[in-house]
């Protein structure tokens, strides 16, 4: 361990709802992106940072993070596992590392990829004894986020998705320093709902005696929030890590494969496949002869079927493309929960297990659930609820 250790705390107990039905089978954190989890990606980071002592908050479907992670030896770091058995909200994940947190630590989710730069200098400044911290990014569309009101280098205020106008697009990165204090200060935040760590942050800033200190950052932030993120992620991870380098695939006669290609072992690629840019194929995937592949993550064991044409597209474990059929939409309107998305960069997500017919399109935007099976030859659009059958006619 370091002379100085510091614990990164990372939250990784959520579902992951918007992401369905991919987040059916694991939890969010635990969703491929260039052909490994979000997390793993998160836990790379921290590891890089200087930080060899991990708490992860593990709730949802968490045997399938423990059994991936197991102690961190892998990653050369040390993880221990607490349990927020119900999701309450980032602060009461928080609360739950406390015992086992005993000096400084930075908080961080288990969702979202930053540099390890931004990690270190968190990490400094808690070794310095500053904090309270939060790392301040920008973004395109603030009001997605938390927007960050700043006095010089203190945090004034953070609005969580304001509906009206903003003045700033100045956003919280969700990365965090704190010292063990800050647990009396989560157990003594009334706000309504769920207890987020930036209710706590808030009363924080404006107390006399305390205030909360931002550390800009202008580096990579990779956030999913919802399926189409998944695309855009995907493609910024291959473009960075250049994870073209096949690490094992049996490739056909007359193979084209962008140098954007992320592709897994044991991937079966037949004859005349063209598989393009920004793509990531993972472990035991076959695509058959002259499909047609793009801008795509394809998941382990997945079919894609003779002359198939998949593109902009979400395809998970052991799903099946069947021949000739075409995941290719145009820009859709999709609708997630109560939200609606327009122009969305979708081709369409394809559940795990699902079976889609010989021939058959699943138009712009289209969710496919879980172990669907549908006919040779149909339509799909909007979603298709899992387990559903989709017949022609």
């Amino acid at each position: 361990m370091s002379d100085n250790p510091v614990t990164a705390v990372i939250l990784a107990a959520g579902e992951g709802r918007r992401l369905e039905p991919l987040t059916n089978r694991r939890p969010k954190p635990m969703v491929p992106v260039a052909n490994r989890p979000l997390l793993e990606h998160v836990v790379e980071a921290v590891a890089a940072a200087g930080i060899d002592r991990i708490a992860l908050v593990v709730g949802y479907r968490q045997e399938r993070i423990r059994n991936h992670f197991g102690d961190g030896d892998d990653w050369d770091v040390t993880i221990e596992y607490v349990e927020q058995s119900t999701q309450l909200g980032t602060g009461h994940a928080v609360l739950q590392a406390e015992p086992i947190v005993d000096g400084p630590f930075v908080v961080l989710n288990g969702d979202r990829i930053v540099d390890a730069d931004v990690i270190a200098a968190t990490r400094e400044r808690v070794l310095d004894g500053t904090y309270p911290t939060m790392a301040v990014t920008t973004a395109e569309r603030p009001r997605e986020y938390g927007v960050v009101s700043l006095d010089g280098d203190s945090v004034v205020a953070i609005e969580e998705k304001p509906e009206g106008p903003v003045e700033t697009n100045r956003i919280n990165a969700g990365i965090y320093g704190f010292s063990p204090a800050v647990f009396d200060a989560i157990r003594q935040t009334h706000a309504p709902g769920e207890l987020a760590i930036t209710a706590t942050l808030n009363d924080l800033a404006a107390a006399d005696d305390q205030g909360v200190t931002a550390i800009p950052y202008d580096g990579r932030w990779l956030d999913v929030s919802n399926l189409w993120d998944l695309l855009t992620v995907n493609a910024a991870l291959i473009g960075n890590e250049m994870g073209a380098e096949p690490d094992s695939p049996d490739l056909g006669n007359s193979v084209a494969v962008a140098d954007d290609v992320a592709v897994a072992g044991n991937v079966r690629v037949a004859s005349n496949v063209t598989i393009g840019g920004s793509t990531a194929i993972g472990s035991n995937a076959t695509i058959e002869a002259n499909a047609v592949v793009e801008n795509a993550v394809i998941f382990p064991d997945a079919v894609i079927g003779a002359g198939a044409v998949v593109r902009d597209a979400v395809v998970a474990g052991n799903a099946r493309i069947g021949p000739n059929a075409t995941v290719a939409g145009e820009p859709a309107t999709v609708v997630v929960g109560d939200a609606v998305h327009h122009s969305v960069e979708l081709g369409g997500v394809v559940g795990d297990n699902a079976v889609i017919g010989g021939g058959a399109t699943v138009t712009g935007g289209a969710v496919v659930g879980d172990d669907v099976r549908a006919d040779a030859g149909v339509v799909i659009d909007g979603r298709v609820e899992s387990g559903a059958i989709v017949r022609r006619g």
